[in-house]
Formats: C-alpha cells, structure tokens, sequence
C-alpha cells in the first residue's frame, strides 16, 4: 500500500520547519540499519531524501543516478552496505550532524 499524498505533504512540511525532526529521521534511519532493520531504515531514508534533498541532488553528491538511488531505495531495492553506508554519509554531512555510536546492554 502506498503513503497517501496528505502525508507525504505533512513529513515535507515537518521537515521544512523543524531541524530536530529533519535529524530524529536521518538518525532514526542510521539507527534501523545498524540493527539490522534494512526495510524500515530505506523507507526513513526515502522519506527524508524527498522531504529535504531531493533525489536529484543527492544524485550528483554521491555520483549516482537519481533513478538507481529511487529503486535503491525502494521496498523491492536491496543495496549493497557500502551504497548505504555512502548514502547515510552524505546525508548526514547535508544536515550538519555528528553521530557516535554508544553500546548499551
């Protein structure tokens, strides 16, 4: 089932007025992937490349094909970690942010 355009709408505007909720989502995103939740961390990825950067710059940031990072990141998609990885590199550059990675039990 596919997201509706009021949401979409909704995420975009979100993202448009709020730094932290821009951040909450990239680093939600990056979380998803280190634990192995690759679906859901895509579908964040997804959803904050078309609320921010669009696919087309962030095409010619990684020097890719905005197409290939659409499908790439689709539900059907499987990247490679690397392809991934990158991405999450870039956009976290693009948002200004600095992760650490903390092991908790």
């Amino acid at each position: 089932m596919g997201l509706t355009r009021p949401f979409i709408e909704i995420v975009k505007q979100r993202a448009d007025k709020d730094p932290k909720f821009r951040a909450a989502l990239l680093s939600e995103a990056a979380e998803c992937f280190l634990n192995g939740e690759v679906q859901v961390a895509k579908t964040l990825l997804r959803d904050y490349v078309n609320a921010t950067i669009g696919f087309e710059e962030l095409g010619r940031q990684v020097r890719k094909k905005p197409e290939s990072l659409m499908r790439m990141l689709s539900a059907q998609g499987n990247p490679r970690a690397v392809n991934l990885s990158e991405l999450l590199a870039s956009l976290r550059e693009h948002e200004g942010l600095k992760w650490k990675v903390q092991v908790g039990k």
